[in-house]
């Protein structure tokens, strides 16, 4: 146990690191986020204006992840060999510009490369910034940063959701809204990457924003805890891919993938099949899930922790966003499918931080960061499939019915399935 003055030193250092490394963390990651889902918006105009079929936008829109589970790795090998100050800055001048050329896009296939080059490009962003937060935080703060930063993709939806619709309103100089929504919302990340070159240290050693104590004994906590977890040999790494609660927990985190991208992707469509509303009233509309989403997450996630019951938290969550996908299958009213639609996106993303405390509680070491890795790229494929199967099933029937029966079973299952894993010591 730490002294009260050790403590309090601590909890300087600590507050010095948040206050300085996550409110721009957490810019970038809005910034992603938003670049990622707003052709859920640019589909209102530009699935009528190239001629883009359900099937073939909801093949796009899952295209996204079919590049950032082959880019993943090896963007995350390039951020350790140059840094993640440098390799941050490229990765967002690189989908900051994949984004703005979406406004040349004519044909499917151009759609399916842009969409799989910005799944590409956004590979190692998340997974590059939660390990450069595991080199900065001591391990008694480190969940609560890498929670506050991962709270940016829900708070993107409140903020992109009606400047999205507004943009569509936006016709000038020959460019249709849908073309303007994407270079507006794709510059920011260009001109993100040179603050980034500028604002990001790469290291504790590094930073002289830090006072000469606090940096030396930062430094040397972070060694300490490395030494007391030693890697271990090579072999271990294997010990993830032979786990089943690894692949167990991959199809859990799939699940929530299904319902978090396929709604994201979706719902400014569905809102306007039911309701036939302004662009921007849908913006407002689509806004209300994410606000109710960033409440929930925090409030579950912190229960989460307090009860040590993760595996409940999220099978529970799980179940509620279920049972709210199929009443919001067979409602016509547009205030029942918006309350029942917040319930679902509130439950996934109150699934995130509850799903994430489970791999540590019986991987350790390399094969830890081995069992993470599998988990987030298989896990991501539910981004894939979530957009690509409501596009078929909305174009095989006609409407969202068998589509959202069919993403909320498939986060039912994953409740079921994560009450199979039982970590060691834990609930």
């Amino acid at each position: 146990m730490l002294r009260e003055p050790a403590k309090s030193f601590e909890a300087a250092v600590v507050s010095r690191l948040t206050w300085r490394l996550l409110p721009f963390l957490f810019l970038l990651y809005i910034v992603a986020y938003l670049d990622r889902i707003n052709v859920g918006f640019a589909a209102l105009q530009m699935r009528g204006q190239l001629h883009f079929s359900d099937s073939v936008y909801g093949l796009g829109a899952g295209m996204f992840f079919a590049g950032y589970f082959f880019f993943q790795l090896p963007s995350n090998l390039v951020l350790e060999r140059v840094g993640p100050r440098r390799w941050i800055a490229v990765l967002m001048a690189l989908w900051g510009a994949v984004s703005s050329c979406m406004i040349f896009l004519r044909t499917p296939n151009q759609f399916y490369l842009m969409r799989f080059l910005l799944g590409a490009a956004e590979a190692g962003f998340f997974p590059g910034v939660i390990l450069y937060l595991k080199n900065w935080f001591p391990a008694g703060s480190r969940a609560r940063a890498v929670a506050s930063f991962s709270t940016a993709g829900a708070l993107s939806g409140v903020v992109g959701a009606p400047l999205s619709g507004a943009l569509l309103g936006l016709h000038y100089d020959g460019l249709a809204g849908w073309q303007w929504l994407f270079l507006t919302e794709g510059l920011p990340a260009i001109a993100l990457a040179g603050a980034a070159l500028l604002f990001l240290t790469n290291r504790p050693a590094e930073a002289d924003w830090l006072g000469e104590e606090q940096r030396t004994w930062l430094v040397e906590t972070l060694e300490d805890e490395r030494r007391s977890h030693p890697d271990v040999d090579r072999s271990n790494v294997f010990t993830a891919f032979g786990s089943g609660r690894v692949w167990l927990l991959a199809f859990v985190l799939f699940g929530l993938n299904t319902v978090s991208y396929g709604m994201s992707l979706w719902l400014p469509s569905l809102v306007r099949s039911l309701s036939g509303i302004s662009n921007f009233k849908i913006g407002v509309l689509v806004a209300i899930p994410y606000v109710a989403a960033c409440i929930a997450g925090i409030l579950v996630g912190h229960n989460s922790d307090r009860t040590g019951q993760h595996r409940w938290h999220v099978a529970i969550c799980a179940f509620a966003g279920a049972g709210a996908l199929m009443i919001a299958a067979y409602s016509s009213s547009v205030a029942l499918s918006i309350a029942t639609i917040s319930v679902a996106v509130l439950s996934v993303f109150s699934m995130v931080g509850p799903l994430w405390a489970m791999p540590t509680s019986f991987l350790t070491g390399t094969a830890a960061a081995a069992g993470i890795a599998l988990i987030n790229s298989f896990g991501n494929l539910g981004g894939f499939f979530g957009p690509y199967i409501i596009g078929e099933l909305r174009e095989l029937t006609g409407n969202y019915t068998l589509a959202l029966i069919v993403v909320g079973s498939t986060l039912a299952l994953a409740g079921g399935v994560v009450l199979l894993v039982r970590p060691q010591g834990g609930h």
